[in-house]
């Protein structure tokens, strides 16, 4: 009898796939996760991004979050299927602990999302392109 815990992981995968391809890609990830008796809560597809170096030959990565419950003893075969699947680059996955999970929501309380510099950066360059 394991308790259920909480655990969330960040999965790139190659952002030089087709969409469909992506998709499933995304699709397994999620298989995976309820195969093994997990509840998925959130998954947050960030989507294509600029990759800081190369990851095999590739640099651009599909970017998601994905935040479930499940027993302890199935991350060990989630991570195998991550580690065996030649579209998924990288995957981290972590344990979110009661001090994280406090620190998160006063985060949330206090902070406005802003977005990523990256986002922020493309409205100006567009606006310099156009003078």
């Amino acid at each position: 009898m394991n308790k259920l815990k909480q655990y969330e992981c960040t999965v790139i995968i190659d952002g030089g796939l087709q969409d469909d391809a992506i998709a499933e890609a995304m699709e397994l990830v999620k298989k995976t996760i309820t195969g093994q008796g997990g509840v998925i809560n959130n998954v947050l597809e960030v989507g294509r991004r600029k990759m800081a170096y190369l990851i095999g030959k590739s640099s651009v990565g599909y970017y998601a979050h994905i935040e479930f419950d499940t027993e302890p003893s199935a991350i060990a075969e989630v991570e195998r299927v991550f580690r065996y699947e030649e579209n998924i680059l990288r995957f981290l996955i972590i344990q979110l602990s009661s001090p994280l999970l406090e620190m998160r929501k006063r985060v949330e309380k206090y902070s406005v999302m802003l977005g990523s510099p990256e986002d922020q950066a493309e409205p100006e360059s567009e606006s310099t392109a156009k003078n």
